[in-house]
């Protein structure tokens, strides 16, 4: 049952560092799956394959450098929202192992996919609004904050699965204001 959860937070906390960045934690998994040190479940064993973990990091640097290309960040936002809720239901899935494959998708649909969307919801609001204010001068500040958060949650996700949920947990809480503040604040008029 324990190793059960461990993998259930594991996964959660790679869907909220998806999030952050979709092919940066993506990349992380590949590289702990190639050096033998996490099990992917069976159809994602591929994911540990040295091609694929190049592919991975030509694809991760780009990502990070197109996020300091300030009006470039706000158009990935848009597109990244759906790949970042696909990413987390899949990386949920690929490193859940030992469950009932119903059960296992459902918990990677519900919430890997929605942990991942939140993150990456909240996020794009943050740099929006840093876009909006700076004319995008202080973008890169927030896009290396989120790309180191997204490196270290990874790796934390892994070794220490239950800090990850933690940290997971509390993002959660803390991005949730930030959402309901931005969305759900009633509007003041002024005369």
């Amino acid at each position: 049952m324990i190793e059960q959860v461990f993998v259930f937070l594991v996964g959660i906390g790679l869907a909220a560092s998806v999030g952050l960045r979709v092919f940066l934690p993506i990349l992380i998994v590949s590289i702990f799956a190639y050096t033998g040190n996490l099990t992917l479940s069976t159809y994602f064993t591929w994911l540990g394959y040295l091609p694929v973990m190049i592919l991975l990091i030509l694809i991760s640097a780009l990502e990070i450098l197109a996020y300091y290309i300030a009006w470039l960040d706000n158009y990935l936002d848009a597109i990244e929202h759906p790949l970042s809720i696909i990413a987390g239901i899949l990386i949920t899935g690929a490193v859940i192992t030992d469950f009932n494959p119903y059960l296992k998708w459902l918990m990677a649909l519900l919430i890997g996919g929605g942990v991942a969307g939140m993150i990456n919801a909240a996020t794009s609001m943050i740099r929006l609004k840093t876009s909006a204010e700076t004319g995008g001068k202080k973008n890169f500040i927030v896009s290396s904050i989120e790309a180191a958060a997204a490196i270290v949650l990874s790796i934390i996700s892994i070794l220490q699965p239950f800090v990850a949920g933690l940290i997971t947990a509390l993002a959660i809480i803390y991005f949730s204001f930030i959402i309901r503040k931005k969305f759900l604040s009633p509007v003041k008029e002024e005369n």
